[in-house]
């Protein structure tokens, strides 16, 4: 029997109609690749019958059930804690991967020795592209969350995004989307799996700005195309996955560039919060008073992320 040189790793939660296409991608396209490769389904406590699903249906998957819902970064460590290949892939279960996808990620890993991490380019179910890949977060990527302008400049280069280059040829980037990451095992050995301190949202950030740290580089394979529809799990509860992200982006901030660029943050936050207010006068309209409501307490998110880290 060969030894593994793929594993999988795909967390669920409550996606029973979303999975069933990621499999049946995913499988298509292990038997066109020709990779040695195990699929592990980690479950953070579904309750559509998600579980229920693949234990009947995909017999060939490695299921993981863990009966509570201990977040994305903690599910997926205990899948690559189970994992024996000499890559380890990071797949959303709202994913369909193309052909050719999982051959491309495989040769931009192992493009040259020092490669840590390769993401996909992926596409909206429309097939519009979603992200090819990402600089890290400053102050204009947040601002740009806080004061909605043009979706054009927002999917900009100034917001921090990389376009799909000439389609083919792989290219450095600071971090990809977390729904496709292929990392290294040596890479997961030398700095550690993600931070579990991060429910979800920016552990894919913190974990490539870890593995940048440790020297190694991270490329997107812009021919390896996936589509995803995002948010599959997280707009399930999207007013508390509002709030979540930022309280996952203060933790980023916080350790990335201390407790004065977080309290920026905050009064960045804060500024926002009024002028959504005045327009919610300006025009009338109930939404931006609850846009207002968010931005408040994402400013109390800030604020107390600075303090926090000074204490510590």
């Amino acid at each position: 029997m060969r030894a593994c040189e793929l594993s999988v790793v795909i967390v669920s939660w409550n996606v029973r109609e979303l999975l069933p296409a990621c499999l049946e991608s995913l499988r298509a396209e292990i038997e066109r690749s020709e990779l040695a490769t195990e699929v592990s389904v980690v479950d953070n406590g579904s309750t559509d019958g998600t579980v229920e699903l693949v234990a009947a249906r995909y017999p060939w998957v490695q299921l993981v059930a863990l009966g509570e819902n201990r977040g994305f970064s903690a599910a997926n460590n205990v899948g690559i804690a189970r994992s024996t290949g000499q890559g380890i892939l990071l797949l959303n279960p709202d994913t369909v991967v193309l052909p050719g996808a999982l051959a491309w990620l495989w040769r931009a890993l192992h493009a040259a020795p020092h490669v840590g991490l390769v993401g996909a380019r992926l596409l909206n179910p429309d097939g519009t592209l979603q992200s090819a890949g990402y600089r890290f977060p400053g102050y204009v990527q947040n601002f740009f969350d806080f004061f909605p302008l043009h979706p054009r400049i927002v999917g900009s280069r100034l917001n921090g995004r990389f376009g799909p280059g000439d389609g083919l040829s792989p290219f450095a980037i600071d971090h990809p989307l977390g729904a496709c990451m292929l990392v290294r095992r040596e890479v997961v050995e030398q700095v550690g799996g993600l931070d579990e301190g991060y429910f979800y949202y920016s552990e894919e950030i913190d974990w490539c700005r870890r593995i940048r740290a440790a020297g190694w580089t991270i490329l997107t394979a812009p021919a390896a195309l996936v589509i995803h529809h995002a948010g599959g799990s997280t707009r399930q509860v999207s007013a508390r996955s509002f709030l979540e992200l930022h309280r996952s982006r203060a933790r980023y901030f916080r350790r990335w560039h201390g407790p004065v660029f977080v309290r920026r943050l905050a009064l960045m936050a804060s500024a926002a919060a009024a002028w959504t207010t005045l327009r919610a006068r300006w025009t009338g309209r109930g939404e931006f008073l609850e846009r207002a409501q968010r931005l408040r307490e994402v400013a109390r998110i800030y604020r107390q992320a600075s303090w926090d880290d000074e204490r510590a």
